[in-house]
C-alpha cells in the first residue's frame, strides 16, 4: 500500500471496523478514506490473523454481507445505519 497515504491508528481502526461490518459497503470506505476494495482487502489480510481474515472473506462473499452496493436492496439509500452518528468526509466521529 505504498501508493496510499499513511493512516493514523484511529483511521486504521475505523477502516477495519467499517470493513468488518456487514452493512457498510466498500464504496463507503472508498468515499471516506479513498481506499478502494482491493486495498481494503490487502489491509485486512495484513492486519487480521489468517483465520480471522479467512472468515471475513468467506462472510463477505457469502451473500449474507451487503459489502457491495449491487447486492444491497435498492431501497437502501444510505451508507450507514440511521441510528449511527454522522460522519462527514474523513472526520471520525468521537464516541
Amino acid at each position: 500500500m505504498s501508493d496510499q497515504r499513511e493512516f493514523t491508528e484511529a483511521e486504521l481502526d475505523r477502516i477495519i471496523e467499517m470493513a468488518w461490518e456487514d452493512r457498510t459497503p466498500f464504496e463507503a470506505i472508498e468515499y471516506q478514506f479513498g481506499l478502494p476494495e482491493k486495498k481494503v482487502i490487502a489491509l485486512m489480510r495484513k492486519t487480521l490473523k489468517r483465520g480471522s481474515f479467512n472468515l471475513w472473506r468467506k462472510r463477505v462473499n457469502s451473500g449474507v454481507s451487503q459489502k457491495h452496493l449491487k447486492k444491497r436492496n435498492p431501497d437502501i439509500k444510505r451508507f450507514k445505519c440511521s441510528r449511527q452518528r454522522n460522519i462527514s468526509g474523513n472526520k471520525i466521529s468521537k464516541r
